[in-house]
Formats: C-alpha cells, sequence, structure tokens
C-alpha cells in the first residue's frame, strides 16, 4: 500500500509540476476605455491620439486621415516599411479600401502605457505551436509609437524582415 501511495504522490507531483510550468495565456483587456486613463492630461491625450490613430488608418484604413496623426517626416522602425508620411499611406493603402471606423480597437487589445512622449500597444497574438500544429499558443505583440507636437512622428514593433 505504501508504495502504491508513493507512486501515486510521485504522479501528482509531476502533474501539478507540468501544470506549473505551463504557459499563462496572453488575454486581452476588455475594458479599452479604462486603457486609456490617466491622471496626466499630456499621457491621457497621448493614448487617445494613438488610439484613435489605430482605429481610423491603421484599422479602418482610412489612409485620408494620416495627416491628422503622423507627422510627415514619420520616421519607422518596422524593416517592411519604409519611413515618411506618404510611404506609410503608400504601403498601407494595398491593405484594402477604407471600411466602417469600429468604436474599439479591434486587434486584441492587452494594455496601453504612455511615458514621456512613448506610448505602447500591447496586443495578444495567436500562433500555431511549431512542434505540434493543432495546438495553439499566444504571445505578446508591441508597437511604440513617439509623439511630437500632438502628432506621432516615430513607430517600432518587433518585427523581422519578410
Amino acid at each position: 500500500m505504501s508504495s502504491l501511495f508513493r507512486a501515486l504522490c510521485f504522479a501528482a507531483a509531476i502533474l501539478f509540476a507540468a501544470s506549473a510550468s505551463a504557459q499563462a495565456p496572453v488575454v486581452p483587456n476588455p475594458d479599452q476605455e479604462a486603457m486609456l486613463a490617466s491622471p496626466d492630461a499630456k499621457l491621457a491625450a497621448n493614448k487617445r491620439l494613438v488610439y484613435d490613430f489605430w482605429r481610423e488608418v491603421f484599422e479602418g484604413l482610412h489612409m485620408e486621415l494620416a495627416p491628422k496623426y503622423l507627422t510627415e517626416a514619420y520616421i519607422q522602425h518596422n524593416p517592411n516599411v519604409p519611413s515618411g508620411r506618404a510611404a506609410f499611406v503608400d504601403f498601407f493603402s494595398k491593405r484594402g479600401q477604407p471600411k466602417a471606423i469600429d468604436a474599439r480597437v479591434q486587434a486584441p487589445l492587452v494594455s496601453i502605457v504612455a511615458e514621456r512622449d512613448l506610448v505602447i500597444l500591447v496586443f495578444a497574438r495567436e500562433y500555431a505551436d511549431p512542434k505540434d500544429a493543432a495546438q495553439k499558443y499566444t504571445t505578446t505583440w508591441f508597437d511604440m509609437l513617439r509623439i511630437e507636437n500632438g502628432k506621432i512622428a516615430e513607430h517600432w514593433d518587433p518585427a523581422v524582415r519578410r
């Protein structure tokens, strides 16, 4: 009986250890409006600027609104997208026709962080597990934007060259 008890305890310990080391999924925040709040009015305005740009221009494909949000000399650090507002418009116009602008960001938004002149959007991303394509896992993606005189002047993300 004691060896059966020890075997069961050992099996339970293995299962517990495996579940304790399993990845916690990245989950979007359902309250996007709350993420826009800040006790600092300038940071709140920067968050709103980036949020509205994302909804209207990036997701809504309303490239005619790009001058409202991007500086003419916009700097792009994604290796697949050229710098400059005109280059941004040209590149992203190829994604399709403008569509209705949603009241919320449609990508799975996890967090919006603002500090100094920077705003960071954090998103959940889901991928197929390379060891088992039938399984999925989540990870994070970020876009960081620098604000200059009320417009987006620079962008970073973790993209690699395609």
